[in-house]
């Protein structure tokens, strides 16, 4: 049931791993040396604000400057069989790529002329402005001034100045309207401002130079010990990657810092058992066993739920199958009476969220909740377990946040401000709408086993097959308030202010370096994390290498990309969204795209989410081949008609699609259950059942960092509004069946008054007409525009790219215009976004226009016409604005 873990670093021979009680109370002993969220502008990155060495937690040995850098030592610089060293190495590389990209293509006008000025515009690449390389300095000008005999200097020194200044200016003014009026130095996709590197060159590079040995030697330092939000293996880990983030050459890398509400296990403080009646008393293991036994010890993350409520209670034992409000109800119905009981469910089925069970079980009258991890969902009933194949094994605990993130996301006592240090408004943890009521733990089925045992006989008899769980000798009944009394203690650490860390860095953009495009994953993880969310952290640092190797060589894109590795993603998407919230004003204004990726690699299934990016995105996955299949991922996709959903929640994109109203996309490799959230997640795991080899990790990497060029550095962004507008029109119709499916269940209610009044959709379809018309007509702009530049030779006017820059401003700011914000939805106002938010019963599942299917489903009609209204408006305004 274990693996030994070899001790792969020499320098963590001497690394303490803390308990739980250590790692939350040592933290940096200067807070002042990291940076909050406001010193992270443009303003403050601008000026290095982020450039710093981060003081050492107390008790706590991270890596020294050269510790850090020879950790990094183990990676390719290039391509599997590179003997590249240096940069020069790199540029005569490029060169050579670019030479034959001419061989391919010799009528290309844009290669020759690249190739003509390479030498000059590599160190000019920096500079904003793209013409500014051809003005000539103030010393060759005086250098070429003829001068006068000396002895005429006195007579006529100051007449002579201002024939020189007049001279001066007259120079200035001519290039200027050389360079506007005259176009003679238009710039454009024929003669790239931004460097020397054609497209296919650059795409060519980052596809020959991704590196599967890289991924995976990352992923084994990222699996190396446990690293929950708040603890020193969290702190550790976050030096490490800005280590790799200098490494590779990012600008202004640095800590971001946030102080936010965590809670964290305690030795002696959670127990379960059966204490009545004394012949079936039993007390849970409830940890699970050691993954690293030679290597750690006990030093592995405990059991437990993140944001759960301390507490410590007894009562009858009552088991409610998946735990969803139908559940509840169904058992009620028949006669159960859950007040005061102690509630086992188990986890995914119809209530796919953790947090969503605990709440149910509360509202139905229970003083606890256990949630069990079932076999038949993710365990032997399944396939082999860990470590003879892929699934949980018998003692494997889901741990995961039962924080109502569907509520609030963030760091539920600032919903709507950032957490940085010194903030002195805090919300209560008392009645806060993102928290608890009731105590909560996870368990294994090794141990929920002796529980399901002890019903038998009490309450009613299970026949109901979607009822029974997949746990052997086990006779299923439901228990009732005579069923043995179980005790439940949940005493754990609770603190208000914990010091979380995000890391920022970024390549600046050359046309346009205050529009970003962000890309983002999580480094906290539950335990080892090795595909959550050590795989996508793997990936998006591969990235950032071969990107950093193309900036060596002097490439620069038109726009800003930020990389950010967010903290306390796990308890609730906190680190993202405090830096959103620090940021909203910029990030509304300036955020092109985010691109998120959290677990990378789980199986060989490309799945994303973001319909805006449909078709950029079946662009990029018809490069990137299958590893196992002979076939590209755009043909996998072609053959199932495969088309991109809209975006739940559960990871990094909620803050920026919801509350900032950025276009986000989520994407990663899915395959069957794994041990999720489990220490069992771990690099061996990886290596042996998800991704052996690393090749799925290679090709999300190389997806991931051509769909960043086409983001980043395309003269016009990939954006299609033809789909997203498709789409809306489906969503629209998807709420009209949902809408008709809840009144049929209110009206088949003979408890409920039956409802008469009809909702009318006619202003929102006639909205998402509107926005399917105007969104073909502002797509035929882009054709237009790329005509005018063929017709030019590849060359383009400046006219014609500020009406481009014009052009892409606005389709960045489509989906900010759709955002409520002299609202948000009812009751849960953080969230802005008229058509994606998370369903207010299950935090995973995206509900389409939210605010009005919040409304239908608690029966609030006249709200809901309301809410209808309100996004018929939002949606034409914001579809009027594309071609106003």
């Amino acid at each position: 049931m274990v693996d030994e873990k070899p001790n792969r670093y020499e320098h963590q021979d001497s690394l303490p791993i803390p308990t739980y009680e250590e790692a939350i109370s040592s933290r940096p002993s200067s807070s002042s040396s990291f940076l909050g969220a406001s010193e992270v502008s443009h303003d403050a990155e601008r000026q290095g604000l982020l450039s710093h060495v981060p003081p050492q937690p107390r008790g706590y040995e991270p890596p020294s400057v050269e510790s850090a850098r020879s950790s990094l030592d183990f990676l390719r610089s290039s391509g599997e069989s590179s003997t590249r060293n240096s940069t020069e190495e790199l540029r005569r590389e490029i060169s050579q790529m670019e030479e034959d990209a001419e061989i391919q293509d010799p009528n290309s006008r844009a290669n020759r002329f690249s190739k003509r000025i390479s030498s000059l515009t590599h160190s000019l690449s920096s500079i904003n402005l793209p013409f500014r390389q051809w003005i000539p300095s103030g010393s060759y000008i005086w250098a070429r001034t003829p001068s006068l005999p000396e002895r005429f200097h006195f007579r006529i020194k100051f007449n002579w100045i201002i024939v020189i200044r007049i001279f001066g200016i007259f120079l200035a003014v001519s290039i200027v309207w050389l360079l506007f009026v005259s176009d003679l130095f238009s710039f454009g996709r024929g003669r790239r401002m931004n460097g020397t590197f054609p497209p296919s060159v650059l795409r060519t590079y980052v596809q020959d130079h991704i590196n599967a040995e890289n991924i995976g030697k990352y992923l084994d330092y990222l699996t190396s010990l446990d690293h929950v939000a708040g603890t020193k293996g969290d702190v550790w880990m976050a030096q490490y990657v800005e280590a790799l983030f200098k490494s590779a050459g990012l600008q202004n890398v640095g800590l971001e810092r946030f102080d936010v509400y965590l809670n964290f296990p305690q030795e002696g403080g959670r127990r379960v058992a059966i204490i009545d009646p004394p012949e079936l008393a039993w007390e849970a293991r409830i940890e699970e066993e050691l993954a690293y036994p030679k290597d750690f010890e006990a030093k592995q993350t405990m059991v437990f739920h993140g944001h759960s409520k301390s507490g410590n209670v007894t009562g009858p034992l009552i088991y409610a199958n998946y735990g969803s409000r139908e559940d509840f109800k169904k058992l009620a119905d028949s006669g159960i009476d859950f007040k005061g009981s102690i509630v086992l469910v188990r986890y995914y089925g119809s209530q796919g969220d953790r947090a969503m069970k605990v709440k149910a079980a509360a509202l139905a009258g229970a003083a606890g909740c256990i949630i069990y991890s079932d076999p038949a969902e993710d365990g032997f009933r399944k396939g082999l377990e860990y470590p003879e194949g892929r699934y949980m094994p018998k003692d494997g605990v889901q741990r995961g946040s039962v924080g109502l993130s569907n509520w609030i996301v963030g760091d539920v006592l600032s919903p709507g401000y950032a957490s940085l240090p010194g903030e002195k408004r805090r919300d209560s943890k008392d009645n806060n709408p993102g928290l608890q009521t009731i105590p909560s733990i996870p368990l294994a089925w090794r141990d929920a086993q002796k529980l399901l045992q002890a019903l038998k006989g009490h309450g009613k008899k299970i026949s109901d097959a979607e009822a029974i769980g997949g746990v052997p000798d086990v006779e299923w009944w439901t228990g009732d308030s005579k069923s043995p009394i179980v005790h439940l203690m949940n005493e754990q650490i609770e603190k208000d202010r914990e010091p979380i860390y995000n890391v920022l860095g970024r390549i600046t953009g050359i046309e346009q370096p205050e529009k970003s495009i962000i890309v983002g994953n999580h480094r906290d993880a539950w335990c080892f994390g090795a595909a959550d969310p050590g795989s996508g952290s793997a990936v998006m640092l591969e990235v950032i290498r071969v990107l950093g190797e193309l900036v060596q060589a002097g490439w620069r894109p038109l726009r800003t990309i930020e990389f950010a590795s967010w903290d306390g993603e796990e308890y609730n998407m906190i680190g993202s969204t405090e830096h959103v919230e620090a940021r909203i004003a910029d990030i509304r204004r300036d955020g092109f795209a985010y691109l998120n990726v959290d677990v990378a690699v789980t199986g060989n299934d490309l799945d994303a989410e973001g319909p805006i990016f449909e078709s950029a995105l079946y662009n990029v996955a018809g490069q990137v081949m299958d590893p196992t299949r002979n076939k590209t991922f755009r043909e996998i996709w072609d053959n199932k008609k495969y088309t991109l959903n809209g975006l739940g929640s559960g990871s990094d994109y909620v803050a920026f699609q919801d509350l900032a109203g950025t276009s986000s996309l989520d994407m990663t490799f899915r395959g069957p259950a794994f041990p999720y959230h489990s220490c069992y997640d771990n690099f061996e795991w990886m290596t042996k059942y998800g991704d052996p080899g690393f090749q799925y990790h290679r090709a999300l990497a190389q997806i991931l960092a051509l769909l960043i060029l086409d983001m980043a550095d395309k003269p016009l962004l990939p954006f299609d509004f033809n789909v997203y507008a498709r789409e809306i029109k489906k969503y629209v119709a998807d709420l009209e069946k949902h809408i008709t499916t809840q009144q049929q269940k209110q009206n088949s209610n003979k408890a409920a008054k039956p409802n008469t009044k009809q909702i009318d959709l006619s202003n929102l379809h006639k909205a998402a007409d509107i926005f399917v018309a105007n969104a073909k007509a502002f797509m035929e702009w882009g054709k237009l525009w790329q005509e005018a530049v063929d017709d030019m030779d590849g060359f383009e006017s400046s006219g014609t790219a500020m009406k481009r820059m014009s052009h892409n401003t606005r389709m960045a700011n489509f989906e900010t215009n759709l955002l409520d914000l002299e609202g948000g939805l009812p009751g849960r106002e953080q969230f802005k976004h008229i058509i994606f938010a998370p369903q207010a019963w299950n935090n995973y599942d995206v509900a389409y226009f939210p605010a009005v299917r919040d409304a239908v489903e608690e029966g609030e009609w006249e709200l809901a016409q309301r809410q209808v209204e309100k996004a018929a408006s939002i949606l034409e305004q914001a579809a009027r604005k594309l071609v106003t």
